[in-house]
C-alpha cells in the first residue's frame, strides 16, 4: 500500500536535497575519476598500503563465493498448496451500500496438530463503532485519517460444518475478539470435535454486510464501491499448530492461506465490476448483471464496482490481459498505467519470477475516493493521482502504479505475515519500486522538475533517516507509535538499506539476492531469516550481517573525515600545527571514523594538490582508521564515499574535508548541510 502523501510531500525539498548533497563532494573532489564497479575497485586499493602508525585501514575487499543460481522460471513452484478455498456469491446493493453473501469454505488442517477451534477475521467490523481496535487506534502521519459518516459491519448468519452434522458452530450471542469485548474482528469458533492433521472440512457460510463510508481499503463514495476484506475470512494456521490471528489494526495488513476462489458478484445492470481473477461467465437477469470470477493460487479476493467506469485494455507479449477501469477524464493516466503495467510485469517477472496469473486489473478511483487508491489485492491493484502530476513532471502516478504492481510478488506470491513483519512486504516492495523506476526513468525516477532530475531514493532516504533511531524495522504493525515511524521504518528504511547494500556490494548481487528470496519462497510464507539467508548466499556474510543489524538492531552509520596530514617524502611527520616543506614527493595519511553499528565498506578518495586522486577501499571493521597517502604533491582534500553509495550515511556534510577552509565553497557546504538537515527533519512520509 502506498499513499499520495508518501509520494508527493516535499518534492521541492527533495529537489534541493537530491542535488546539493552531491554538490558538496563534487566541488571538493573536482576531477575525480568515475568510480569503477565494485568488482573492479578491490584490485585498485592495494597500492595504497597500510603502513602508517596507529590503526591500519583494512583495504582488501571481501570475497564472495558464488552460490548456485536461484531457481529459473521453469523451476518455480507451479501452484500453491490449497489450504483455504472459497466458493462465494455476493449481491451488492449500491444504493443501500449493503451486501448479502453466501457460499462455502473448504479448509484443510495443514499443521502438525489436531484443531478443536478456528479463528475467523471479520474485518468489516473494524468500522462498526468508535470502540473498535481500528477506530480507537487513530494514528497520525499516515493514510486513514478519514471521518466516517456511515459505519460498516458484517454479521455472520450461518457457519455450519458439514462433516460435523451440519450444525451451525458460530458462537452464540455477540462474539468478540479474544481479550477485547469492544472489538469483533477476530473471532474464535469452537468445533464439536477436532480436525486431524491432513483432514479437511467444508463450511457453509451466509452473512450480511454493510459497507462503511470509504476508509482505508474499503467502503463507498457515492455510487463507487471498493469491496475489500468483505467476507468471513479464516485466519492462517501455522505448521506448528498455532493460529496467526489478530484484530484489525490501523497499520496492520493481512495474512492468509492460499486457495482457489470462485466468486459470483451480482450488481445492477450498468455497474462495471473489476475483480480478482479471470471473468469466466457473465449474464443478465431481472435487471441484474451477474459475473463469475475464478482464480487459483491466491489468498484473498476483492472487487470494485461503479456505474461510471471507463475501460481500457491491453495484452502483454506473454498473454497477460490488462484491464484498467478509470473515471472520465483520466484517459491519459489510464494509458500510462497500462504502459507501466506492461513494463512492470516484464521487469519484475525477470527479477522475481514470472507473473503466474492470466489477468491484471487496475482500478483508478474517482476524485473524492482517494482512500481506495494505492492498495493491492491478488491480480487487482488500485492506483490514483491527478492529471496534474505528469504535466508538472512529478511521477506520482508512475510510482503508485509500480509500487502496487510490485506487491503482486511480495504480498501476493511470497505472502509473508504482514501483521508480524510489515517490512517484508512494504520494504521489499518499496525497494523493488525504486529499482524499477530507476530502470525506467534513470535519475528522474521521482520527478523531472524545473529542468532538474530527482531520484525517488532521495525521498526514501529522508523517510529512512527521520525514523531510523525511533525503533527497529523488524517489529509488528502494532509496535509503531505513529504513522510517520511506520512509513519510515516499514517502507523507507528497509528499501534504502537494500539500496545501500546494492551500492556497496553491487546492484546485480543484491537484485539477485532479492530475486532468490522471491523465487525460492513463492507460495511459502517466509520470515526474515529467509531474506537474510538469500543475501548471505548471494552477496556475502558481511552484507547479511549489515542487513540483520539494520532490520533488528536499529543499525545506523555515519562516516566522517576527522583530520589529514602530508609531508615531504623522507622527512619526519610534522608536529600538529606545523606545515610541511616542498619536496619531490609526499607521504601522509587521513584519519577517518565510522560512527554507528552498521559495518559497510566504503571508498575514501585522497586528492593531491596536482589533481591526482587515489581511492582506497576501507572495510570499516574498525571505528577509526588511518588511511596512508603517498603522492607527488601534498594531500589537499579527503572525501569518504564520493559516489554516495552508502545511502544510509546520516550526515553527508562531514564526509569531506579540505586543507584550506576558504576553498571549501561555503555556499555549497551550507546548501548541503541544509539539504541533509531538511531530509532528516522536515521531509516526512
Amino acid at each position: 500500500m502506498r499513499t499520495a502523501l508518501q509520494a508527493a510531500v516535499g518534492l521541492l525539498l527533495a529537489l534541493v536535497a537530491g542535488r546539493t548533497g552531491a554538490s558538496l563532494v563534487a566541488t571538493i573532489a573536482r576531477g575525480a575519476p568515475a568510480q569503477p564497479p565494485p568488482a573492479a575497485r578491490a584490485g585498485a586499493v592495494d597500492a595504497a598500503g597500510a603502513t602508517a602508525a596507529g590503526p591500519a585501514a583494512a583495504v582488501d575487499a571481501a570475497r564472495v563465493t558464488p552460490s548456485p543460481a536461484p531457481p529459473a522460471d521453469a523451476e518455480l513452484a507451479a501452484h500453491a498448496d490449497p489450504i483455504a478455498s472459497y466458493t462465494l456469491r455476493a449481491s451488492l446493493d449500491p444504493v443501500q451500500h449493503t451486501m448479502r453473501g453466501e457460499g462455502t469454505l473448504v479448509w484443510r488442517n495443514a499443521s502438525r496438530e489436531p484443531q478443536r477451534e478456528l479463528f475467523v477475521h471479520l474485518y468489516l467490523n473494524g468500522f462498526k463503532s468508535e470502540r473498535t481496535v481500528f477506530l480507537r487506534s487513530a494514528i497520525g502521519g499516515f493514510r486513514g485519517n478519514e471521518i466516517l459518516y456511515d459505519y460498516g459491519h458484517i454479521q455472520v448468519k450461518r457457519f455450519a460444518v458439514r462433516e460435523m452434522g451440519g450444525a451451525d458452530v458460530w458462537p452464540q450471542g455477540n462474539p468478540t475478539t479474544p481479550g477485547d469485548p469492544e472489538d469483533e474482528t477476530d473471532i474464535r469458533v469452537e468445533l464439536p470435535r477436532p480436525v486431524a492433521p491432513g483432514d479437511a472440512i467444508t463450511i457453509d457460510l451466509a452473512w450480511d454486510a454493510h459497507l462503511p463510508s470509504l476508509a482505508l481499503r474499503t467502503g463507498h463514495y457515492g455510487s463507487f464501491h471498493m469491496v475489500g476484506q468483505w467476507f468471513p475470512k479464516i485466519a492462517r494456521l501455522e505448521p506448528d499448530g498455532t493460529w496467526a490471528h489478530f484484530p484489525y489494526h490501523r497499520l496492520s495488513e493481512f495474512y492468509a492461506d492460499f486457495g482457489a476462489y470462485d466468486v459470483t458478484v451480482d450488481v445492477p445492470e450498468g455497474v462495471a465490476v473489476g475483480a480478482t481473477g479471470r471473468l469466466v461467465e457473465e449474464r443478465r437477469l431481472d435487471g441484474r448483471a451477474i459475473r463469475r470470477f475464478v482464480q487459483e493460487d491466491v489468498h484473498d479476493f476483492a472487487f470494485a464496482a461503479w456505474d461510471r467506469f471507463r475501460e481500457m485494455r491491453a495484452t502483454t507479449d506473454d498473454g497477460v490481459a490488462i484491464r484498467c477501469l478509470f473515471p472520465e477524464g483520466s484517459e491519459r493516466e489510464a494509458a500510462l498505467q497500462i504502459d507501466l503495467a506492461r513494463f512492470g510485469l516484464s521487469h519484475f517477472g525477470a527479477a522475481f519470477g514470472r507473473y503466474p496469473y492470466g489477468t491484471l486489473t487496475i482500478v483508478h478511483p474517482p476524485e473524492g475516493a482517494e482512500e481506495a487508491g494505492g492498495m493491492e489485492y491478488p491480480t487487482l491493484i488500485t492506483t490514483g493521482g491527478s492529471w496534474l502530476w505528469p504535466v508538472v513532471g512529478v511521477r506520482f502516478v508512475e510510482a503508485v502504479t509500480v509500487h502496487e504492481l510490485a506487491h503482486q510478488w511480495f504480498y501476493g506470491l511470497v505472502a509473508t505475515n504482514e501483521h508480524r513483519y510489515p517490512f517484508l512486504d512494504e520494504g521489499l516492495t518499496t525497494y523493488a519500486e525504486a529499482e524499477a523506476l530507476r530502470a525506467r526513468y534513470g535519475d528522474s525516477s521521482a520527478a523531472r522538475l524545473l529542468g532538474l532530475e530527482i531520484d525517488l531514493r532521495t525521498q526514501y532516504r529522508a523517510d529512512a533517516l527521520a525514523s531510523g533511531h525511533n525503533g527497529a524495522v523488524a517489529q509488528p504493525a502494532t509496535g509503531f507509535v505513529d504513522g510517520a515511524d511506520y512509513a519510515g521504518l516499514a517502507y523507507g528504511r528497509p528499501a534504502v538499506l537494500l539500496a545501500t547494500l546494492a551500492g556497496v556490494y553491487g546492484e546485480d548481487l543484491v537484485r539477485r539476492a532479492v530475486g532468490r528470496y522471491a523465487r525460492e519462497n513463492r507460495f511459502r510464507h517466509p520470515g526474515p531469516e529467509a531474506l537474510l539467508e538469500a543475501v548471505r548466499r548471494e552477496v556475502g556474510d558481511g552484507a547479511a550481517e549489515a542487513l540483520r543489524a539494520g532490520l533488528f538492531e536499529r543499525g545506523w552509520v555515519d562516516y566522517t573525515v576527522a583530520t589529514f596530514h602530508s609531508w615531504p617524502a623522507g622527512g619526519a611527520e610534522p608536529a600538529p600545527g606545523e606545515g610541511g616543506h616542498e619536496g619531490a614527493g609526499y607521504h601522509g595519511h587521513a584519519v577517518v571514523r565510522r560512527r554507528g553499528s552498521l559495518v559497510l565498506p566504503v571508498d575514501v578518495a585522497l586528492h593531491g594538490e596536482d589533481g591526482g586522486v587515489q581511492r582506497v577501499r576501507w572495510q570499516a571493521h574498525e571505528s577509526v582508521a588511518r588511511i596512508p597517502y603517498a603522492g607527488a604533491s601534498p594531500l589537499v582534500a579527503v572525501v569518504i564515499d564520493p559516489d554516495h553509495r552508502v545511502l544510509l550515511d546520516e550526515d553527508l556534510a562531514n564526509n569531506a574535508r579540505r586543507a584550506d577552509p576558504d576553498l571549501l565553497a561555503p555556499s555549497v557546504l551550507s546548501r548541503a548541510s541544509f539539504a541533509v538537515g531538511l531530509a532528516l527533519t522536515l521531509l516526512g512520509p
